[in-house]
Formats: C-alpha cells, structure tokens, sequence
C-alpha cells in the first residue's frame, strides 16, 4: 500500500491514460488503421476526445486550468 498521498494522485491519472490509450488502440484495431488521423472520425470521434483529456489530465495531475503551448 502507498503511504505517499501524491503516488496515489499519479497513478489515477496514469491509469485513466492507460485505459483510454486501450480504447483508443481496440479502435483503432479494429479498423485496421495505424493512427487516428486516416480516420474519417478523427475530429468527431468520443474516443479521441476523451484520450486527448486524459493525457492533458496525467500532465497536469488533474490541476486543472488551461494546457497553454
């Protein structure tokens, strides 16, 4: 068990990432397709969208604010 408040933290955001790169790769799989972007859903697709989230979460530890570049 994890004593460290802040270990817990990075392994929610990790995980949520992990599941949704698994989603988004079955998907993927299934259509035969290396990336999204041959995709004819890439801007509309839920899966995406949400693996996009998930990976500004994990950088910022669900912080919050705006992912400036």
């Amino acid at each position: 068990m994890l004593n460290n408040p802040k270990e817990i933290i990075i392994d929610e955001w990790d995980l949520k990432l992990e599941e949704a790169l698994k989603g988004l790769k079955q998907c993927q799989n299934s259509k035969e397709l290396e990336s999204c972007k041959s995709c004819s859903l890439f801007f509309e697709c839920e899966l995406r969208k949400k693996y996009v989230l998930a990976v500004y979460e994990s950088m910022n530890k669900g912080s919050g604010g705006g992912f400036e570049f």
